[in-house]
């Protein structure tokens, strides 16, 4: 018997005559997934777009208009935009602090040119090419620099010749704080030919200080579920402040959890002592070593290249996916196997170099080292895996909410006296939704789970017994592996 409750439009009070048919769509949808990628950084006072909101950028050309052109964000946009168009993606563009301080470097020319040949000048890993005739003095080569750098309007740097020495270059960042510092000057870094005779001496832009607070960023990102977050920044105050935010945004009472994806630059020893200070499940941070793209590019780059495919699968490892448009350190300074495994040990995420000289992610894993006790864990070491509970979490919210939106809650031994039509919950009908969702879904369309006999053993579901209305529901779900290492010995016979 269907009882006039159970319609949702129809009202049971209803005399006049007619044929009323309602519908309802509960066990036609299905919930798809479509992850947002967040990205955070400096925008130069050309760009039109108000510091500290959210705006949706689909180009390029957009972000050049919104955040001024060669400006930190538009940069990193540009380059997530190369990888891909598809993934959403939403910017925060940020002032400089009030108190930033603009890294400084600069070239020092003393010897001129022999032959006639332009040099190929890289700047945090963009080449400017200068113009230089042979027999040109010092001064006219330090003058030659200022005028190539200042015309292209996507240097990070902006150039100026020394007020006492006339053959000295002046380059300042065109934004304050520290990313400033990760500024990278040489040159023919492809194996580009020197203009001979050319002495030329670099020195490294420091002084950068006081980067932007986060604020404005955490306050603006609201109650929207960021995926992933690009994150420009790793001083204490700007990591410990997403880590904090991403961390609420996972628990139970907010759902909306993401990854944050930073990158570091300096020596071996330099990036492990930023891993081991850091300890979370939500953020990666590639080090970089001494490479001539900036850190700002390779998190940028990283991030759109892991949301790409944790998109698609969050279960299925990034290692091999190439880092597009990354120039990686020269190959004498490059970590070797045993250097990037301590790495792998420090919470550092690490990449490798392909024969082509393109950078590939090797192991994105997580700073997340140790447990609340201090004791060593391992549980949220790849980022696969909060990836992958976060995306289980949403299948299971989905189909309850989709299937049982407004179901009332009985015992499983009621059941039997209530008509069949009756929108009633019982802790049964949970476990048996839950059951199908792991082994049809989960494990047969997906491929993120596996041990089915474990988990349907494990698998609890009860009315709360000082609360009708609360279905309490215990699940231990397996997550699968990554086929990341292959461990075999040969036993050759004679």
């Amino acid at each position: 018997m269907i009882s006039s409750t159970v319609f949702n439009e129809i009202p049971a009070s209803l005399r006049v005559p007619g044929w009323y048919i309602e519908f309802d769509n509960r066990l036609a949808g299905n919930a798809v997934f479509m992850g947002k990628l967040l990205v955070m950084g400096q925008k130069l006072a050309g760009g039109s777009q108000e510091p500290g909101s959210l705006v949706r950028v689909t180009s390029k050309e957009e972000a050049d208009e919104l955040f001024g052109r060669g400006s930190m964000l538009a940069e990193m946009m540009r380059a997530i935009k190369d990888v891909d168009l598809y993934t959403e993606t939403w910017a925060i563009a940020l002032d400089d602090a009030a108190l930033a301080v603009k890294a400084e470097g600069s070239i020092d020319v003393t010897d001129g040119p022999t032959n006639t040949r332009p040099l190929a000048l890289y700047i945090a890993g963009r080449r400017v090419w200068v113009e230089m005739t042979g027999g040109d003095e010092p001064q006219a080569v330090a003058e030659a620099i200022v005028d190539a750098v200042n015309t292209d309007d996507r240097v990070p740097v902006t150039a100026a010749i020394d007020g006492v020495t006339p053959s000295k270059v002046l380059l300042t960042s065109r934004w304050g704080g520290e990313t400033g510092n990760d500024i990278d000057l040489r040159d023919s870094v492809k194996g580009e030919q020197r203009p001979a005779g050319l002495v030329a001496t670099y020195t490294q832009p420091t002084g950068g200080a006081v980067n932007p607070e986060m604020d404005p960023v955490i306050a603006a990102m609201g109650s929207e579920w960021w995926n992933w977050v690009c994150l420009p920044y790793t001083d204490t105050v700007s990591l410990e402040a997403i880590e904090g935010e991403l961390s609420d945004r996972y628990g139970p009472m907010r759902q909306i959890g993401g990854r944050a994806f930073a990158a570091y630059r300096g020596t071996h020893s330099e990036v492990a002592t930023l891993g081991n200070g850091r300890n979370s499940p939500h953020l990666t941070v590639m080090g970089t070593n001494l490479a001539p793209s900036p850190t700002w590019l390779w998190a940028a780059t990283n991030a759109i290249v892991a949301a790409k495919s944790l998109g698609i699968d969050p279960a299925r490892p990034l290692q091999r996916l190439t880092m597009p448009g990354l120039i990686p350190p020269a190959e004498d300074l490059r970590w070797n196997d045993a250097e990037r495994n301590l790495l792998l040990f420090d919470g550092i995420a690490t990449y490798t170099v392909a024969s082509d000289g393109s950078v590939q992610i090797e192991r994105q894993i997580t700073t997340y080292q140790e447990n609340a006790s201090g004791v060593a864990d391992d549980s949220y070491l790849d980022i696969n895996t909060p990836e992958t509970l976060e995306r289980i979490r949403f299948e299971q919210i989905s189909l309850f909410a989709q299937k049982y939106p407004r179901h009332k809650l009985a015992a499983d031994v009621d059941r039997e006296f209530y008509d069949p039509s009756q929108p009633i919950m019982t802790p049964k009908v949970a476990r048996t939704e839950l059951l199908n969702l792991y082994r049809l879904t989960l494990m047969g369309a997906y491929g993120w789970t596996r041990d089915y006999a474990g988990y349907a053993e494990s698998l609890r579901a009860n009315i709360d017994p000082s609360d009708p209305s609360r279905l309490n529901v215990m699940d231990s779900p397996m997550l699968i592996g990554q086929y990341r290492v292959h461990a075999q010995q040969t036993q050759f016979r004679r």
